[in-house]
């Protein structure tokens, strides 16, 4: 099955001293990472064999020297992974999940078979999600609790499990675990939980704060999550551009949170 189906149409060029003329920021980002990808997949000739395992310790090695662009691979591969792992979990790969994919990333067409090479090679490694989970919390993380960026990748994962309007008891479970090995802490993952569940959200869970919580403290916490979720930081975390509609998404539902909260502490 190839799930990287779908194809990058290349932007118009944009004018920018820094780059070449016909080569805007975004493209060209985008162009690094998925070139740097394609050359760790395609050089390792044993990776069906090998496993992610291997292709961890080569962004490791590889960009030692650029951590910015580590992050950026980093943030890639653990998507990857994770998604080829979680689909082999619920044993079934729809078109909206697909679609969901793209909506993180915009794969370029001279690429995606080195990113189907990567995400087949996930699907087939024997090694558990566990496994993989742990990985990827040493690749991607900081080696603290809550960790931004390992709290992104399962934001990541949660769009995509919910694609096809619902995120199943199995996603359910296979994320609770994946955040578990990630180090979030149970009000985290019940935050994200809530953002991505179906039906009215708990604004509470949402916002990780307790019912009966003194307004000041709930409106101090409601301030922290939106700065946390600014897009710059996402992107100075790595994440690829495509993700900042995410975490804009992410932010909207903060904000709706707390305006329920408001308007239940207003004077009738």
């Amino acid at each position: 099955m190839t799930f990287f189906c779908r194809t990058f149409s290349r932007p118009e060029p944009v004018e920018t001293p820094a780059l070449a003329k016909d080569c805007p920021t975004v493209y060209c980002a985008a162009m690094t990472i998925w070139n740097r990808l394609g050359e760790l997949t395609a050089s390792m000739a044993s990776g069906a064999r090998a496993g992610i395992a291997a292709i961890v310790e080569a962004v490791k090695t590889a960009y030692a020297g650029d951590p910015e662009l580590r992050r950026r691979v980093a943030f890639s591969v653990a998507m990857i992974a994770l998604s080829a792992k979680m689909a082999k979990s619920d044993g079934v790969v729809s078109q909206n999940e697909i679609h969901a994919f793209h909506e993180i990333f915009h794969v370029p067409r001279e690429e995606a078979r080195n990113v189907t090479r990567l995400y087949d090679i996930a699907k087939a490694d024997t090694a558990g999600f566990e496994a993989y989970a742990h990985q990827m919390a040493g690749l991607c993380g900081s080696g603290h609790r809550n960790c931004a960026m390992l709290e992104d990748i399962l934001d990541g994962l949660f769009h995509i499990a919910k694609a096809d309007g619902v995120v199943h008891e199995r996603e359910v479970g296979f994320l609770r675990r994946v955040a578990e090995i990630f180090g979030i802490e149970e009000l985290h993952f019940e935050a994200i939980l809530a953002r991505h569940a179906s039906g009215a959200a708990d604004p509470y869970k949402v916002l990780g704060v307790a019912r009966g919580e003194p307004f000041a403290t709930i409106k101090a916490r409601y301030r922290k999550l939106v700065s946390e979720n600014h897009p710059d930081r996402l992107i100075a975390r790595g994440v690829p551009p495509e993700f900042v509609e995410i975490a804009t998404a992410r932010v909207a539902a903060i904000n709706a949170a707390f305006e329920v909260i408001e308007r239940r502490f207003k004077p009738a």
